[in-house]
Formats: C-alpha cells, structure tokens, sequence
C-alpha cells in the first residue's frame, strides 16, 4: 500500500517523472530505486549526466525516510555530496539509500548508484533536516 502511494506521488512530480524513476523496494531505513537508461539523461560525449545520480541519491533517501516517518512529515535536504566514481553509459542506474543516524533535527545516511551488475557508479552522503514547529 504504502509503495503504490509513494510510486504515484513520484509519478506526479514533474521532476521525477523525467527521470522514470521507480522505487524497487522499501524495507525499514533502506529503499531501492531503480533508473531505466534513457538517450535523453546523457550529456554530450555520451555518459549518464551527474544530475540523473544527484536526484535519484536524493529521492531514494527521501523515500527510505518517509518509510520510517511517513509521507506527512516535514522534510528537506540539508546537505548532500557526491562522489562520481565511474562513467555510466547506456545502463539501467539502481539506487540503494540506506539511513545511518536518526537525529531530533538531522538524519545522516548515504546512498549508492550502481549498474545492475554491482558496478559502482557514484558514493553520496545525504544529510536531511527535520522541519520542527515550534
């Protein structure tokens, strides 16, 4: 129930739905998305642009927390790096986020692009912020 929920509030963000991303699985502190390669996300010599990475990493750890929070609280990024490690070309793209530290205000974790055999594509740590009202 919950998965269909969360897959139709992506498919309504424009966003998102550029990307065709697709939550694979959503397990406690752990989502999986996943990327169908498309022509359009690559960048001009043919690798998957860094964007793509940035907004599946970001998503798929917004979705790991809504998993454990639920969809109605009130969220945002407050940091995320990315490390790009290998160039993807004309590859599905998966998303593994995975919560590390759940703060009052902070929640750390990271998250992993990978090509469907394992090849790591890009390390990012994400960093969100809860919004507390006062």
């Amino acid at each position: 129930m919950l998965l269909t929920t969360l897959q139709e509030k992506l498919d309504a963000m424009d966003f998102v739905r550029f990307y065709g991303l697709s939550i694979q699985t959503l397990e406690p502190s752990r989502c999986v998305t996943k990327i169908l390669y498309q022509k359009q996300l690559e960048r001009p010599g043919g690798i998957v642009a860094g964007p793509t990475f940035m907004m599946a990493a970001d998503v798929t750890f917004w979705l790991a927390l809504v998993g454990e929070l639920g969809i109605e609280t009130p969220l945002v990024t407050a940091n995320l790096h990315s490390t790009f490690l290998n160039p993807c070309r004309e590859q599905d793209i998966w998303c593994e986020a995975t919560i590390i530290k759940f703060g009052r205000r902070l929640i750390y974790g990271s998250a992993e692009c990978r090509s469907e055999r394992g090849d790591l594509f890009t390390h990012h740590t994400v960093t969100y912020a809860r919004i507390i009202r006062d």
